[in-house]
């Protein structure tokens, strides 16, 4: 298995259209519809749905499978969010060798952590868990079904 990376593929500001989609808010059932929930609600944004710092937050392409118990698999697309503080537990974008990795930020012991989501990959311990190594906190992950 490869280890998990992202490509950064831009700001998210730029590409997300701030165009309004049809918005059913009665919600969706799994089993069989109702007549009653047949209008439309209104629209909304993606952006301003999932974008709390246009200036601050990238979309990134995820490649590997090492996140994949939290639910985020390869081809998946990640919000990142700079502006946000990372935190323990939070899923973070790190660099490491030079490289984008996403990972869970865990302090233990006074030390820091980037841990996988795969039992397959062992926890890397940082030595700086600063900004220069800490880029940038998830804040969603645009899944695809396959």
């Amino acid at each position: 298995m490869k280890e998990m990376r992202v490509t950064v593929l831009g700001p998210a500001e730029d590409l997300l259209s701030s165009e309004e989609i049809p918005f059913f808010d009665g919600g969706v059932r799994a089993g069989f519809p109702s007549p009653a929930d047949d209008y439309l609600e209104g629209s909304l944004s993606l952006q301003d749905m999932l974008i709390e710092h246009p200036a601050a937050t990238f979309l990134i392409k995820v490649e590997g499978h090492s996140m994949k118990d939290a639910g985020i698999l390869d081809g998946d697309i990640a919000i990142v969010d700079r502006a946000l503080p990372p935190s323990h537990g939070r899923i973070v974008v790190a660099v490491v060798d030079d490289e984008f990795c996403l990972k869970r930020l865990v302090y233990r012991g006074g030390r820091c952590f980037l841990e996988s989501a795969n039992a397959s990959f062992p926890p890397m311990e940082v030595s700086d868990c600063s900004e220069n190594k800490i880029w940038g906190v998830v804040k969603h992950v645009i899944h695809t079904l396959r």
